[in-house]
């Protein structure tokens, strides 16, 4: 089994943010797939189905995005995934908007979701997909950016960069990591 988990934050007040652009990839794989994302359980709303004809995990964590690996370390073990079976999306500010990086592991790079989880799992060996969300403009700090909506001209290539990431997880599942490596690292 996959389990592909998108970073974000909990509460409608995160929703459409900069930082939940993981969050979005997984509704839009549940919404492709027919994957309920169904009730809370192991600190995460989860819900498993067939993604590219292989039995696939799709979950969001309900803690902040700096405790990340507690909800990752959890659904691991309830659903027996070793570190190699997940893909962890998530936003990357060092990116331009839309630009995709899939990664069989390595560093955190300063994203404090994928520090927590490389903490709880004991290794940062495992494959995650960054969503360039571009650089905050000048005298805008980094956590305030992240934590901002998408104006109104960036919407259209942050919806892009959803589908284009969904598609690159589809064809991760199916080909392999190095396929969609391949094909979607810009």
């Amino acid at each position: 089994m996959w389990g592909i988990i998108g970073l974000g934050n909990p509460g409608d007040e995160y929703d459409r943010t900069r930082h939940n652009i993981g969050f979005d990839v997984i509704y839009a794989l549940a919404s492709a797939h027919r994957i309920k994302i169904g009730r809370a359980r192991a600190a995460a709303l989860a819900g498993t189905g067939m993604v590219a004809g292989k039995p696939t995990l799709l979950a969001l964590p309900l803690t902040m995005m700096n405790a990340s690996g507690v909800a990752v370390l959890r659904l691991c073990h309830m659903h027996n995934l070793a570190p190699e079976d997940l893909i962890v999306i998530v936003d990357d500010l060092n990116l331009e908007l839309g630009q995709l990086r899939l990664r069989r592991g390595g560093s955190a790079g300063g994203h404090n979701g994928l520090k927590s989880i490389n903490e709880k799992l004991g290794t940062s060996d495992y494959p995650r997909l960054r969503v360039g969300i571009g650089r905050p403009p000048a005298g805008m700090n980094a956590r305030d950016f992240v934590l901002s909506e998408f104006d109104s001209a960036e919407r259209e290539a942050a919806e892009e960069a959803v589908k284009r990431a969904r598609a690159c997880i589809e064809m991760a599942i199916s080909d392999g990591i190095e396929a969609a490596m391949n094909a979607f690292n810009s």
